[in-house]
């Protein structure tokens, strides 16, 4: 018995999927492609508007108001770094890539998030599926993305945002079980409406942990930015295949460690103004 006439191939099944796709809602996909395309643009020409240290002059006071003096220098080092290292324009494009990823993807988990952590059965519904995002690797997403958007920025950024949903939507889910039934119950004994609840009472209760949620989903974003290279994004993942594709060491190195510097940024400032805002808050 010839066991290859056994062997299941799910591109058999797929690849039709795909056509059908691109036949019957090829207007949608070019709104898609036309949206992303233009807000990825703004925020660039946002960025790439003022001159390079004009810029830095800008937000290094803008983090000391609304962070602290430390996010201030380290955004200050951390934009500098990616000035010297000649990688400035790609810089700004990969910052831009993964704002518009990451805020989709906060969009996407965190309504996801509350629902699933007040119906069991939807928590219970999609757990898997998640389990399934965080196990198949990265590139895999740019694949189906590249076959429906063709080449570009477009597939990576919707590659990054698939990547960056299941590490914010667990830590959501997780945040608001997390929240003690005692402030839950104090809020309905005083007769506050559930909207009053969720804004003053669940959401700065789960807080900290919803912080986790976002960091992890910047990071891992940016993960995606050496793969969305691959496909044609540009900023520092273009700049870390030419090195590899070049074999230019000294290229990769800079593009590498400009990905590091961008991370720190968006970490740090992510995480300080947050973490200033509960402060405040609780102060």
């Amino acid at each position: 018995m010839n066991l290859d006439s056994f062997q299941f191939s799910p591109g058999t099944y797929l690849a039709p999927a795909v056509d059908w796709l691109n036949a019957n809602l090829h207007p949608l996909f070019a709104l898609i492609t036309s949206v992303v395309e233009a807000v990825l643009s703004g925020i660039e020409a946002t960025l790439l508007s003022l001159p390079s240290y004009m810029l830095i002059a800008v937000v290094m006071p803008l983090a000391f108001f609304l962070v602290t003096i430390r996010a201030a220098i380290l955004a200050g080092l951390a934009l500098g770094f990616c000035l010297l290292m000649g990688l400035w324009d790609a810089s700004m494009q990969t910052i831009a890539l993964v704002t518009v990823a990451v805020a989709i993807s906060v969009l996407v988990a965190f309504p996801l998030g509350i629902l699933a952590s007040r119906i069991k059965a939807v928590e219970a519904a999609i757990r898997p599926v998640l389990d399934i995002m965080q196990t198949v690797p990265p590139w895999v997403y740019l694949i189906p993305a590249v076959m429906i958007f063709s080449l570009g920025r477009v597939p990576a950024i919707i590659a990054t945002i698939v990547y960056g949903i299941p590490p914010m939507l667990r830590l959501t889910t997780l945040a608001f079980n997390q929240v003690p039934k005692d402030m839950l119950e104090l809020g309905q004994a005083i007769g506050a409406s559930p909207r009053s609840i969720l804004f003053k009472i669940e959401i700065p209760a789960a807080k900290p942990t919803l912080l986790v949620g976002l960091n992890q989903c910047i990071l891992l974003s940016l993960a995606m930015v050496v793969l969305a290279g691959l496909v044609g994004a540009g900023g520092l993942g273009a700049e870390v295949t030419r090195g590899l594709t070049r074999m230019e060491m000294g290229l990769g190195l800079r593009a590498g460690l400009a990905i590091v510097a961008v991370a720190l940024l968006l970490d740090r400032l992510s995480r300080g103004a947050l973490q200033r805002d509960r402060t405040r808050a609780t102060g």
